[in-house]
């Protein structure tokens, strides 16, 4: 471990960067840097972790323990590359735990699709591929995202693209994304289906539901995870890990968007 300042991260120039020359008033500024933590958080990311290392120190810093089920049916020595796809209930914890589990089995050879937010965390980033989800793709991110799924590196996804909401009384992902399926399939990948346990508080599910009932675009929720992840610290998580669904069960009998949903399925039935 280096004492490395510069991994520190400042909201106010990220924020300044996705305002695109808009004015943000300080105050406003200010109040971010104490909703996000980002004395608490940038007292961990100064130690200059990397990798996997990162993700496991990570929740050693946040005191959460881990209990994991399943993972005994993925033989990394059977040379397979797969696709762990996973519920995504808490936007941080959950991400992180994904990395340490998965990445300790497979050596660090693991991948996320990330927004580019996360992007910013460099010890995170050598895991990280990023997607932007606020405008179109670029030609370039397209070409990374190829690139990884045709890599020898394992990928983890939340096919949902945010975290769960309180959908029908439960806690739930949103429809999942069908790139997960198209692009496992192109690369003869079986899926890992992988069911995390876990949900953040009552006011974050009620400010989602909120910003949906007024249409605000912006995630407003998205502004609440790193306040939820230490609401979470201390904690006990449960992973439950199902069994590899092979690549030759996508067929033409369900178009991708509906095998998504499938796969989803699968991972809730895993509780």
């Amino acid at each position: 471990m280096a004492y490395t300042p510069d991994r520190a991260i400042e909201i106010d120039k990220i924020i300044a960067a996705k305002a695109k020359g808009k004015k943000i008033p300080a105050f406003l500024l200010n109040l971010a840097k104490k909703i996000i933590h980002q004395d608490y958080i940038n007292s961990f990311l100064v130690q200059g972790y990397d990798g996997v290392e990162f993700c496991e120190k990570c929740l050693e810093y946040l005191d959460v323990r881990v209990e994991v089920k399943g993972m005994e049916k993925i033989d990394p020595a059977d040379g397979k590359r797969y696709t762990f796809v996973s519920n995504h209930p808490l936007g941080g914890i959950d991400g992180v735990t994904m990395g340490m589990v998965v990445g300790k089995v497979f050596d660090g050879k693991i991948r996320y699709l990330v927004n580019d937010f996360l992007m910013s965390l460099k010890g995170l980033a050598p895991l990280c591929v990023p997607v932007n989800k606020v405008g179109g793709q670029s030609r370039d991110l397209a070409r990374l995202v190829d690139e990884a799924f045709q890599s020898e590196n394992q990928m983890l996804m939340f096919p949902a693209g945010k975290c769960s909401r309180l959908i029908d009384g439960r806690i739930q992902d949103v429809a999942w994304s069908k790139s997960f399926v198209t692009k496992s399939v192109a690369t003869g990948r079986d899926i890992v289906p992988v069911h995390f346990i876990g949900r953040n508080s009552r006011r974050f599910y009620i400010v989602a539901r909120i910003c949906k009932a007024l249409h605000i675009k912006f995630n407003l929720a998205m502004v609440l995870l790193p306040d939820e992840m230490l609401r979470n610290s201390h904690g006990t998580f449960r992973i439950i890990v199902g069994d590899p669904i092979p690549v030759e069960t996508f067929d033409k009998s369900r178009t991708a968007l509906e095998w998504a949903q499938w796969v989803r399925k699968k991972v809730y039935e895993l509780e």
